[in-house]
């Protein structure tokens, strides 16, 4: 056995290890995180760990230069335990831990997000307000001649508040009544779910109680989560907050995390690190910050895509990823918080936004909600980037989705120098045409770490406008700025190490510009498929909302340079930031928004790219930049 110790941010976790044991493994089992996109494929080169003392079996590997290796630099998937050893994980910026941008909801824009939701729900024809309220109950006390039980006494005086029937009390409410009613004098404030025909008493506090009517809203996206703290009966934003999705460190995309959870101990592992590691202290943070109990949290509704949703109730995710390609479910009813170990009300329900197909869930039902397409008479694309790529397609008549494997390069995957919307990410870039200098801008204000999704698409953009790159994605040009290493692989330098202090300068270089091509030949190719079905062509498209957390805003116009949207006036497209998480908030928000979003997934039609025929041909023609077919950018190539 060997004494393996990690160094990470000043702290040192101890472990023993056997010998051959593979490092990453290792990590993950003293809960170390380090960055492994591919999951410990040895493809993403972004799982760097240093070697101080000891040795590991660790052979050279393209992803390091000769440099960083003499240095320690090695790759923890690639490293085995030979004996003790001591490790430095630097804290880089890609790290999942890290600080996810999270749009700042106390600005003027984000605010008009949020009170626009409002707006579009009552323009729609729903009422505000959930089913959730409080009912203040004022009761006659028992004597010997009116011994009435406590619970028929108070269901008696529901019924005669509110009109309905059908009164009862959840299990945790009976259990607080007698010493609440007592101890107020018998005039008790009750949370209860009032619907037409029925009133589900959930708890019971003093008549005097202040504590407020509270619901929490999240968007659980494959990388990272964001969250707000809502007031039920205002509608008020209490907190908000936002994190990394733990299981990140056991693969960037679903289908790594499909294969982990089918591992034994697998899925208590990924239920583990979203619940364990994220969720629960996320709420923590919420609640501490609004000065609110846990307790007082009454509902959770959840927007997710489908493997999340199956990972976070720890269910047999396989099935998913293997034709026929079926989950366990669309929608899970009857769900309750505490199911799962969410430390909020015991009552609490967790409601899960409606998933639509295997790589189509709740987060797009929610976004589509929230984008208002499904109440518009033109026809509108809503476009999700994240981990992966969704797409609906449609208007008032009807919506059509699909997903489409577009990898993890929007969130910095696949990218040598990729990395999240976290402090130190390039999000914006501008090149000069004459001097290929570069003006960046960064997340934080602060030095440059690596590039996020935002940033990758400015910097392919500039290359190919000022001619540094062809079609191809090869960089063509000569410049202080573009290097090539010793087997030919150009690459262009936004920001150099020494200017930088950081590990290695930070560089696009030509695998990556490929690797990105593809990801947007992906977006572009599913674009032109749903046409293509309906008959339709992009120029009958009057709208196109793009949603997704890969940095503050997206360049529409650079978006069209490379081919990754349709060329259609750029006056037509609009950023709606998280989509998912305004969804959620209007289904916390509005029990008519809930039941629009129930209805949107159960009545959109789900494509299955992979069975379209000419799809595949699609996509390889969408490889290019912008297009193999130039007729179809007639604004890019002039």
């Amino acid at each position: 056995m060997a004494v393996i110790l990690f160094e990470v941010n000043g702290t040192t976790v101890e472990i023993t290890a056997n010998d051959g044991e593979n490092l990453l493994d290792v990590a993950r089992k003293a809960n170390v995180a380090i960055d492994a996109p591919c999951s410990g494929n040895g493809v993403c080169g972004k799982c760097r760990i240093r070697l101080l003392e000891g040795a590991l079996d660790a052979p050279e590997n393209r992803h390091l230069s000769q440099e960083e290796y003499a240095s320690g630099w090695r790759l923890a998937c690639c490293a085995k335990v030979l004996g003790d050893a001591k490790i430095e994980v630097p804290d880089i910026a890609s790290a999942y831990r890290s600080r996810m941008k999270m749009a700042d909801l106390s600005s003027p824009e984000e605010v008009a997000i949020f009170l626009n939701t409002e707006k579009q729900i009552a323009d729609a024809g729903m009422a505000l307000g959930s089913d959730l309220r409080s009912l203040t109950v004022c009761l006659s006390e028992p004597t010997i001649d009116d011994a009435m039980p406590d619970n028929e006494r108070l269901i008696r005086a529901i019924r005669a508040q509110t009109g309905c029937d059908r009164v009862q009390l959840s299990f945790s409410a009976l259990q607080k009544l007698a010493e609440a009613l007592r101890r107020s004098g018998f005039c008790v404030k009750c949370v209860a779910s009032v619907r037409k025909e029925s009133v589900t008493v959930l708890d019971v506090l003093a008549g005097d109680s202040d504590a407020p009517l509270t619901g929490i809203a999240m968007d659980l996206g494959t990388t990272s989560l964001a969250a707000l703290l809502v007031n039920l009966e205002t509608g008020a934003i209490l907190a908000k907050g936002s994190g990394g999705n733990g299981q990140i460190r056991f693969g960037a995309d679903v289908i790594n995390r499909m294969i982990e959870s089918s591992r034994p101990g697998g899925r208590k592992r990924l239920q583990d690190a979203v619940i364990a590691e994220s969720i629960v202290p996320l709420i923590e943070e919420l609640c501490a910050n609004a000065g609110v109990r846990q307790e007082s949290v009454y509902r959770m509704v959840l927007a997710g895509n489908t493997t999340m949703n199956h990972l976070l109730l720890g269910l047999f995710a396989d099935p998913i990823r293997m034709e026929p390609f079926v989950p366990t479910f669309f929608r899970a009813e009857g769900v309750l918080a505490r199911d799962i170990g969410l430390p909020l009300h015991p009552e609490a329900a967790l409601v899960l936004a409606p998933n639509i197909g295997s790589y189509v869930g709740g987060d797009i039902t929610a976004g589509t909600f929230s984008s208002m397409i499904w109440n518009r008479p033109e026809l509108c694309l809503f476009i999700d980037l994240g981990t992966n790529g969704e797409l609906v397609l449609g208007n008032n008549e009807f919506l059509m989705s699909c997903a489409c494997s577009a990898g993890p390069a929007f969130e910095g995957g696949d990218i040598s120098c990729g990395m999240r919307a976290t402090d130190g990410a390039i999000e914006a870039c501008a090149i000069d045409p004459m001097t290929l200098e570069p003006t960046l801008t960064v997340v934080g204000g602060c030095a440059p770490a690596g590039i996020c999704g935002s940033g990758i698409i400015d910097i392919i953009a500039e290359l190919f406008r000022t001619g540094a790159i062809n079609g191809k994605g090869k960089l063509i040009r000569e410049s202080e700025r573009i290097v090539h290493d010793e087997h030919g692989m150009g690459s262009y330098v936004l920001a150099w190490q020494r200017d930088t202090g950081g590990v290695k300068d930070v560089v696009i270089n030509e695998v990556d510009i490929d690797n990105f091509i593809r990801a947007k030949g992906a977006i572009y190719s599913a674009t032109a498929t749903m046409l293509a079905a309906l008959d339709l062509d992009a120029s009958m498209i009057e709208r196109v909302y793009v949603a997704g957390g890969i940095g503050s805003g997206i360049n529409m116009r650079n978006a069209v340079t490379i081919g990754m949207f349709p060329d259609i006036p750029i006056g037509q497209f609009s950023y709606i930031g998280n989509s998912s998480l305004t969804g959620a908030y209007a289904m916390l928000l509005s029990s008519g928004a809930l039941e629009k979003v129930e209805e949107l997934g159960a009545s959109m039609t789900y494509l299955e790219l992979s069975n379209v025929p000419g799809y595949m041909d699609a996509f390889v023609a969408a490889c290019f930049l912008p297009h193999t077919d130039a007729t179809l950018f007639p604004s890019v190539c002039v």
